[in-house]
């Protein structure tokens, strides 16, 4: 059965291999592909225009974003990147889902390693501000994967 309502883009968690769930982030940005495209005319051709060619493709970096919690888990991840270089490489599947919590489709980006921390802005006015902290990711490739669509 198709579904005609669009899914919310609140219902999602963000895992790494084996199903680890690496804590809870109220966003996920930056799931972009892009293809270079060339123009090319070769000299010979009967008509006077250019033809487009697909050449390579490129991902932007993906931005997670949470409140700080008691995880160690990015820090761990970040540090073997430090050390480890290409050793530190996993895959993150990002799985939205539907109003029963069933993954209907994910985004696996492969060769993954986190590139960038931000910090929380600490200020002692106020109080009622929750304490974010944003982590970018790099990878190598992404894939998309539609998965059996519910019925609601």
């Amino acid at each position: 059965m198709s579904r005609s309502m669009p899914y919310g883009n609140f219902n999602f968690r963000v895992l790494v291999e084996n199903d680890e769930v690496i804590g809870g982030f109220s966003d996920v940005s930056g799931l972009n592909s892009e293809i270079n495209i060339a123009e090319y005319r070769a000299g010979n051709a009967a008509e006077n225009h250019v033809s487009k060619v697909p050449g390579v493709h490129k991902f932007e970096n993906v931005t997670l974003k949470r409140g700080i919690v008691d995880s160690t888990a990015f820090w761990e991840w970040m540090t073997d990147t430090w050390t480890l270089g290409p050793g530190a490489k996993r895959d993150v599947r990002i799985e939205m889902m539907d109003e029963a919590h069933n993954a209907v489709q994910h985004w696996v980006l492969h060769g993954a390693v986190p590139s960038k921390y931000t910090g929380p802005t600490l200020a002692g006015a106020g109080g009622t501000e929750v304490a974010m902290e944003e982590w970018q990711i790099t990878y190598d490739m992404m894939e998309f994967k539609q998965l059996v669509a519910s019925s609601a």
